[in-house]
């Protein structure tokens, strides 16, 4: 579970009070990325401030438990040969801290399956589930710094949602991550990610992402010759 981020108190117990006279914003100014609150992750910040009440008005939400917002982010990679070589496990977890911030958590093998040699119990991948701070934390990093070192990109697919709101898609390889040092890699791997929001509606789903600067590559359907 994430730990909560610390905030500091000032007089009157206000979170991320300094204690002082507090500089008031012109008027009528708007900020497309408001600067973090002490403790509060930026992208955390940017969805309370700017991102909620925007989609509000566009889709007519006069309920704020209408409002979508992303619940939990998940990554997961399977290592089909992590149940002969546990060092591996051992790597890809370590991996997973670093790009988290979080230690994941091993997934073993639900039943056995004697054509791979397979027993019930041993290791077959590495899952972490992040919420709160880290999860905004993460989202930053990964739309900022992670895909745009990816090969050759072209966006991520907009028809990866599963008709409830939930976005998955796969990378191929960790190095995309500027936490990763190439040369302590044990194995080039990739990872599937699930975006969980918390609306059952696609479009909603699909306009809170690219409020957060999703890069969606538009996919046409290909003309019949």
């Amino acid at each position: 579970m994430a730990e909560k981020p610390q905030q500091t108190k000032g007089k009157g117990g206000a979170p991320g009070a300094g204690g002082g006279k507090k500089s008031a914003a012109p008027a009528g100014a708007t900020d497309p990325a408001p600067k973090s609150r002490v403790g509060t992750p930026r992208f955390q910040t940017l969805y309370q401030d700017t991102i909620r009440p925007r989609l509000a008005k566009s889709f007519g939400l006069d309920n704020p438990n209408q409002v979508p917002r992303i619940v939990k982010i998940v990554l997961n990679v399977g290592l089909g040969e992590g149940s002969k070589n546990p060092k591996l496990i051992d790597a890809v977890a370590d991996e997973f801290s670093l790009i988290t911030g979080q230690r994941p958590v091993v997934t073993k093998a639900k039943k056995a399956i004697a054509n791979f040699n397979l027993r019930q119990g041993m290791p077959v991948g590495v899952m972490v589930t992040l919420r709160g701070a880290r999860m905004y934390e993460f989202l930053d990093r990964f739309i900022t710094l992670a895909l745009p070192r990816t090969r050759d990109f072209r966006g991520l697919p907009d028809r990866s949602f599963d008709g409830q709101g939930n976005y998955t898609f796969g990378i191929k390889e960790q190095l995309i991550f500027p936490e990763i040092d190439y040369d302590k890699v044990e194995k080039i791997h990739g990872m599937d990610i699930t975006v969980v929001t918390s609306t059952d509606r696609d479009d909603l789903a699909m306009a809170l992402l690219k409020e957060f600067g999703w890069p969606f590559r538009v996919e046409t359907p290909s003309r019949a010759a």
